[in-house]
């Protein structure tokens, strides 16, 4: 074993070295400044037989510095780029740009990059297959709070022989993909362009159609110089959006003093860019009438909105991944049986106040990771294996407590001595339950929840706020109740000894929900990260249970011991190797694929029915779906078909690309099933809960 080590080093070594090299002839040195670095990077490591050679001038830029975009507004140049002393390159160069971010400062507006940009370039060669000398003259203007004239002289030679794809084509390939077209790919189309107005009171006005909800939208207007001359400077524009998000109009003023003709019939360059969405085109803007646009409905969807996200919230308790936590909400139902009304009524605010103060806590986390440009989702914190091992850990000590195997001692400060010397918990106590069987309930999705998350998570952070809200009041619903009606926990048994009969059996429901995230974890960071988490946490409750047994003097250790034991459950996760890429499996005589956003169009061309399964281990509804309906009966027979394709996204581990994929259907959470066919290429989307009547439908409508 120790030789097999030694080995795989040796090789993982002279891998890492050849990798190295490889880069080394596929990039120039880094030029750096005080406001970053930029480099000449190449997509191959030779010249191959290409007409055209793709390059990439890459920035990597300082927090608080930006450079600018082929049109900078009302400041600033753009990089330019000297290639003179190159051996072997055609002219023009051409420069791609990818789509914009506008920069606002003291009223004046840029139109730039910040942090990395890769601006892909199209290099063509004198004589294909012969070696490239590549000497680029780079000027530009890098600006913080004060703008600073850049200038960079690399240097890149690539050798003649085969086209090898380099390390940095992933890079090129990336800002590429941001690189406005027609829109089409993105759902994206400019119905109608007018120009409005004249003089000072112009603007341009558009009308964007998008296939998914839009985002923040916005758009750059560009003269196009080189056969109408500048025509105006452009403001930021005003949007006014649909009640469904799907239209918008965008209306772009002139510029104070700054129109030399009129817009109508000038040919201009509209660039729309939404998120990573994007949309380039030509246009000549007809006269158009100024009448005023009138506002969205957006209030009145917001309130049809909320009051979805209330029934989804209260939906949320009945679904399978939330029953366990039932456990914890039933035995404090049932320890009220003959207390006091006011005693009950306070409990069960606090509770509902934890489940609603969590869900407005996840709604700053959405806002949070929405502004900062990273997926968001449903229940993505399951993807993170140090989170499944610590809500494990705390799984298996409520169950062992449930179980009598250990008391744990409340701190005082979360009693209450109420009437007769008899200990209450406190309201911060009822509050962290609720909290806790919030935490537990987000990785399922239930009818309405996900059609309401859709709507939030595309929209602004009030919106957001204000669903979330109504998904928390939804799930309190129940506590609200009891506690406006106290006397329905005041009726119930008084507590005695047959508690302890209830109280094992709701342990064993927590139990298995702390068995079920260890199999979710052996899926993300393997069987032995699983092993040693579910042995650490075994080992930490025996040890809790045998601690009556000990010596008063070894008795201060356990807690030590305990905690040692948890923190080991909790790292082992992140120290141990992850999995290789899980296999697709075979049920009932049709097998999954895996999922390839790419491929669909043109299985579709070619008269296949694709049904596309968005699911991961920690998403108990995704599995009731495929036990009830997708992997049985005549669903399972349908997609062993001849013609019909079984695709599996798994989203058990973060993925960018099923994390966009769903966002471009409104969702953020899963569930999430959609057919494709001939007759419906761009997809049917399912239900969170699926029936067999819904699939064969979409099956059946989706072929002909």
């Amino acid at each position: 074993m120790s030789v097999i080590r030694v080995l795989s080093a040796i090789l993982m070594v002279l891998g890492w070295s050849a990798a190295a090299a490889a880069a080394d002839t596929a990039a120039s040195d880094w030029a750096v400044s005080e406001a970053g670095k930029v480099r000449l990077i190449s997509a191959t490591v030779a010249t191959g037989t290409a007409a055209t050679l793709g390059l990439g001038l890459q920035f990597q830029l300082e927090p608080g510095w930006k450079i600018y975009w082929r049109s900078p507004g009302d400041a600033g140049y753009p990089p330019k780029l000297d290639w003179s002393g190159s051996d072997n390159l055609a002219a023009p160069v051409v420069v791609r740009w990818p789509a914009p971010h506008r920069f606002v400062l003291s009223g004046l507006q840029n139109n730039g990059y910040k942090g990395e940009v890769v601006l892909p370039l199209e290099a063509p060669l004198l004589s294909p297959g012969w070696p490239v000398k590549l000497r680029a003259a780079v000027d530009f203007l890098a600006c913080a709070q004060l703008c600073v004239p850049q200038h960079a002289d690399l240097i890149l030679d690539l050798p003649a022989g085969t086209a090898a794809a380099s390390v940095f084509a992933h890079d090129i390939g990336r800002f590429a993909a941001l690189v406005p077209g027609d829109g089409a790919r993105h759902g994206l189309a400019l119905d109608k362009v007018e120009a409005v107005g004249s003089g000072d009171a112009s603007l341009l006005r558009l009308v964007l159609t998008a296939a998914e909800v839009l985002d923040q939208p916005d758009a750059f207007v560009e003269s196009d110089s080189a056969t109408d001359g500048d025509i105006a400077t452009f403001e930021q524009p005003r949007v006014t959006l649909s009640a469904d998000r799907r239209h918008a109009v965008i209306e772009v003023p002139v510029a104070a003093k700054t129109l030399l003709r009129p817009l109508a019939g000038a040919s201009l360059r509209v660039t729309v860019v939404d998120g990573l969405r994007s949309l380039e085109a030509a246009v000549t803007p007809a006269a158009g009438m100024a009448a005023p646009v009138p506002a969205p409905a957006a209030p009145a969807g917001l309130l049809a909105m909320m009051a979805v996200a209330l029934l989804g919230g209260l939906i949320l308790n009945l679904m399978p991944c939330v029953l366990p936590v039932l456990s914890i909400k039933i035995l404090g139902v049932l320890g009220h049986g003959g207390g006091e009304r006011s005693h009950v009524r306070i409990s069960f605010l606090a509770s509902a106040s934890g489940i609603v103060v969590s869900f407005m806590a996840l709604a700053v986390l959405a806002v949070t990771v929405k502004q900062a440009g990273a997926a968001v989702g449903w229940g993505i914190q399951f993807q993170h294996p140090g989170f499944l091992a610590a809500m494990a850990v705390l799984l298996g000590l409520f169950a062992a407590n449930l179980w009598g195997a250990f008391e744990v001692p409340m701190p005082t400060w979360l009693l209450n001595r109420r009437s007769g010397g008899i200990a209450h918990h406190t309201v911060l106590s009822h509050f962290m339950s609720g909290a806790f069987a919030t935490m537990l309930a987000t990785p399922c999705s239930a009818p309405f929840l996900g059609t309401a998350l859709g709507f939030a998570l595309a929209r602004g952070p009030g919106d957001i706020a204000a669903i979330f809200a109504s998904l928390g009041l939804g799930m309190a619903a129940p506590y609200l109740a009891v506690a406006a009606w106290p006397d329905m926990a005041l009726r119930l048994p008084k507590p005695g000894a047959w508690m302890v009969t209830v109280r094992k059996v709701l342990g064993v429901a927590l139990a298995g929900t702390g068995l079920w995230l260890l199999t979710v974890l052996a899926a993300q960071a393997g069987t032995e990260a699983a092993l040693v988490t579910g042995g650490a946490i075994t080992g930490a409750m025996a040890v809790l249970a045998l601690k009556s047994r000990l010596p008063d003097s070894s008795r201060a250790a356990v807690g030590v011991c305990v905690v040692a034991l948890g923190g080991l459950a909790v790292a082992a996760p992140a120290h141990m190797g992850e999995p290789g890429a899980p296999a697709m499996s075979s049920t009932d005589g049709f097998a999954w694929i895996g999922f390839d956003r790419a491929a669909i169009p043109g299985l579709v061309a070619g008269g296949n029915v694709v049904f596309v399964d968005v699911t991961a281990d920690w998403c108990i509804t995704c599995k009731v779906n495929k036990a009830a309906v997708i992997e049985r009966g005549e669903v399972a027979h349908r997609l062993a078909a001849a013609g019909v394709v079984a695709m599996k996204a798994d989203w058990t581990k973060p993925d960018e690309a099923i994390s966009r994929y769903l966002a471009l259907f409104g969702r953020y959470g899963i569930p999430f099933n959609v057919v494709y066919g001939p007759a419906a290429p761009d997809g049917l989307p399912l239900s969170e809960l699926l029936s067999e009547s819904e699939v064969l439908a979409a099956l059946d409508k989706a072929a002909r």
